[in-house]
């Protein structure tokens, strides 16, 4: 069902009630304004399309889900992890109300999955990033990688097999969520 486009003012405006917020909050957990600049203008971008295509109810929670996403996934590229710290200010600013993903997964096993993805070697963590967050084709992947496409296969055959050994290991474990 085909809702009514966002009107560009509506936009302006809803941009100068959340800018400052945004970029505060995602300067803290990135720690640094200019990265912090750079995702919130791409969870601005995004938002946007959305809210042309469809009326959002919460639309600075799901400003403040985009950009967590984001914030999240340029740590684990970079190969860094959240404290649990930044996990609570996160889930106070973006969650009005949770997503599916974030209903499925309490933190813990949050905090598992970004451990096991950030302990993936260099090579099977890019290209499992690239195919699961970017959504980028196998050749796409090899394409900006410089390598083949049996290649990219093999690290992300190679990266969802470790995903699922380290998981199992860290949920098994007496003392799942200590070192």
């Amino acid at each position: 069902m085909g809702e009514a486009p966002l009107p560009d003012k509506d936009f302006r405006s809803f941009y100068r009630t959340t800018l400052s917020p945004l970029r505060r909050y995602l300067a803290m957990v990135l720690g640094s304004s200019h990265e912090a600049q750079d995702i919130a203008h791409d969870a601005y971008l995004r938002t946007y399309a959305v809210m042309q295509q469809k009326d959002i109810r919460q639309p600075k929670a799901f400003l403040f889900t985009t950009a967590r996403r984001l914030a999240l996934n340029f740590r684990i590229r970079r190969g860094s992890r959240m404290r649990p710290e930044e996990n609570d200010v996160l889930d106070r600013e973006a969650a009005a109300t949770p997503d599916a993903a974030t209903l499925a997964m309490d933190r813990q096993e949050r905090e598992v999955l970004e451990s096991a993805i950030v302990d993936l070697p260099e090579g099977c963590r890019t290209v499992l990033i690239l195919r699961t967050m970017e959504e980028l084709s196998h050749q796409q992947i090899a394409e900006r990688l410089g390598i083949s496409r049996s290649t990219v296969e093999k690290h992300l055959a190679r990266a969802l097999r470790l995903l699922r050994e380290s998981i199992a290991a860290k949920l098994s474990s007496p003392n799942r969520y200590g070192p």
